[in-house]
C-alpha cells in the first residue's frame, strides 16, 4: 500500500485522463482541456508534462448528450495520491463542473489513471483507475503518449481497446 500523505520530494510518474463535452461561459470542451493542461503545467509539484492528441468520442453513458473531447496527460509529481486527487478536483471545480447525472455531460472530468506502479484502493481513490482497460477513449491516447507503458504487468498493446478506434476520431488541429 502507498503512503497517502506528503512526506518526501520523490517524483512519481503519473497519468491522468481528461474529458469534457459541455461548453460553459468559461469555454468550449477543447478550451476546458487546454486550461486544465495549463494549470497542470503551472503547478510547481508537477514537471515533464506531456499530453496526447485530443480525441472525440461518443458518450459512454446516456446518448442524449454531446460527444466528448478526451486526452491523457503524463507527468512527474511530488504530490501524494490524495493530494493529486484534490488537485484534479480543484481543476474540475475551476471549470465549474456540475454532477448532473451518472456518466452525464460535464465541463471537465480529470481522473487519475496511474500513479507510478502503485495499487491504491481507498474509499476516495482507486488506482489504476477502475475503468482504465475498458475504455478505448483512455487507452488510445495513453498508448499514444506512452507506447511502452505496462498496466498490471502487461504491455499496453496487450489490451485490445488500446488500438480500437470504434466511436473515436482524432481531433484535427484546426477544430
Amino acid at each position: 500500500m502507498v503512503d497517502l500523505v506528503a512526506s518526501t520530494e520523490d517524483w512519481t510518474l503519473c497519468y491522468v485522463g481528461l474529458g469534457s463535452n459541455l461548453a460553459t461561459e468559461l469555454g468550449s470542451p477543447i478550451q476546458h482541456l487546454q486550461q486544465a493542461l495549463t494549470s497542470l503545467a503551472a503547478n510547481l509539484q508537477i514537471r515533464e508534462l506531456s499530453a496526447s492528441s485530443f480525441y472525440v468520442s461518443v458518450p459512454m453513458g446516456p446518448k442524449d448528450q454531446p460527444d466528448f473531447v478526451n486526452a491523457v496527460a503524463g507527468f512527474e509529481t511530488t504530490l501524494k495520491p490524495l493530494e493529486l486527487l484534490s488537485f484534479c478536483q480543484q481543476l474540475e471545480q475551476a471549470a465549474r463542473r456540475a454532477r448532473l447525472r451518472h456518466w452525464g455531460e460535464r465541463s471537465l472530468d480529470v481522473d487519475i489513471l496511474l500513479y507510478g506502479q502503485e495499487q491504491i484502493m481507498t474509499p476516495e481513490l482507486t488506482v489504476p483507475h477502475a475503468g482504465l482497460i475498458e475504455r478505448n477513449f483512455v487507452l488510445l491516447p495513453l498508448r499514444e503518449l506512452a507506447p511502452k507503458l505496462t498496466i498490471a504487468g502487461k504491455p499496453i498493446s496487450y489490451y485490445e481497446l488500446s488500438s480500437d478506434w470504434t466511436g473515436l476520431k482524432l481531433l484535427s488541429a484546426d477544430q
